[in-house]
């Protein structure tokens, strides 16, 4: 099968992957409530997916940030869950490739595992007592200090994608300091154990479960980062949030404009499309995803032209995309349901996983009242 890493440009990649992504819809519905979708990510495997935002030098694709959210709404648009999930690997992997934090042995490892195999790697920072991790609060997991590396143990909340990760990003309190680390902990290590907890009603098929460690001993290597003594980066990566939720609000818009312009009851001629109240609706609901559209991509070619110094000044921006683009998918949702009325509450059709796919956004970071409170603080700083 070809890989998107071998392919030139962007719309041939397009093309590989709107073909690719046709079945994951029709699999979720077949899929028992919950079940996480192996195949669809087995799928975007084989074809290099999660090689594309590895840079160029280490053998990827080194794809800008726009293109990625171009990709990721496309996977959405199929399924919520797929494109959410393998959206925080593609941005960490972008993020790994042009900070390059770790050690080069440890990033090397990882990058030839995911370029190889199709490795998967996410992050597990959230506690159940610290809540999200951009509220601050220090880690409860500890890791102590041996003499050949570390012992780490504690509990990870939301651990998206854990049935098939190859590496965890724990964050940890190091023993004995005010330090918090960052520790590379791969899948099949003794003690990793993954507790099947996720009962959310959104992005059911996301396998966002806790992560239990339990004495798991690693090597010295794998420290492979010190964040307490850092300020908190500025990281356009997570522009995949918003891509996700506008790419299920323009899936509902598809199929509320398929059902509109195909439904006819005896009491009209013609189709609802042509009624001014259903046109209103239409008319509304493409204003919304139009304004998310360029909203989304005019900050992320502005992350992808700019030097350190502007991306380190976008917080605020990157913040406004996410809560606009996420509430105005929400809205967008609503709109088309009310396009489809009462049939859009079929249980398990489409809409009904919209409807509770793209509400997750609303709590996904970064949240909406400290982005409130980034853009007041920049309107004053401006005056």
């Amino acid at each position: 099968m070809s890989s998107l890493v071998d392919l030139q440009t962007k719309e041939e990649r397009i093309q590989l992957l709107s073909k690719t992504i046709k079945p994951f819809g029709e699999r979720v519905r077949q899929l028992p409530d919950g079940a996480f979708p192996y195949e669809n990510f087995k799928d975007l495997q084989e074809i290099g997916y999660p090689a594309l935002t590895v840079p160029k030098e280490d053998g990827g694709a080194g794809i800008s940030l726009d293109e990625l959210l171009t990709y990721q709404q496309i996977i959405a648009q199929a399924d919520g869950s797929t494109a959410l999930s393998i959206g925080w690997h593609m941005g960490i992997m972008k993020h790994l490739g042009e900070s390059r934090p770790w050690s080069e042995n440890v990033y090397t490892k990882v990058i030839k595992d995911v370029i190889e195999n199709g490795a998967l790697l996410n992050n597990a920072a959230t506690e159940p007592a610290t809540g999200s991790p951009t509220r601050g609060g220090k880690p409860e997991t500890t890791a102590v200090k041996t003499d050949g590396g570390w012992i780490i143990t504690g509990r990870k909340t939301f651990t998206t994608l854990s049935p098939i990760l190859t590496y965890f990003v724990v964050s940890a309190s190091i023993d004995g300091t005010d330090d918090v680390g960052n520790f590379l902990v791969k899948h099949d290590l003794e003690g990793v154990n993954v507790e099947e907890t996720w009962d959310s009603i959104a992005m059911r098929g996301s396998g966002s479960h806790d992560l239990v460690l339990e004495e798991v001993r690693l090597d010295k290597e794998d420290l492979v980062e010190i964040t307490s003594n850092q300020k908190r980066k500025t990281t356009g990566w997570l522009l995949h949030i918003p891509a996700c939720y506008l790419g299920i609000a323009q899936a509902a818009q598809k199929d509320a404009v398929a059902f509109a312009t195909s439904y006819s009851p005896n009491s009209i001629k013609g189709t609802i499309s042509e009624l001014p109240n259903v046109k209103q609706k239409l008319g509304d609901l493409e204003l919304l995803l139009l304004e998310s559209q360029y909203f989304l991509h005019a900050v992320a070619e502005k992350w992808d032209n700019s030097d350190e110094e502007i991306r380190n000044s976008m917080g605020p921006e990157l913040g406004a995309v996410k809560l606009s683009v996420t509430n105005k998918a929400v809205q967008g949702v609503d709109l088309a349901m009310r396009v489809v009325g009462a049939q859009s509450l079929k249980l398990r059709n489409n809409f009904e996983r919209y409807y509770r796919d793209v509400r997750a956004g609303l709590h996904n970071p970064p949240m909406d009242d400290m982005t409130i409170m980034q853009l007041a603080d920049k309107s004053i700083r401006e005056l």
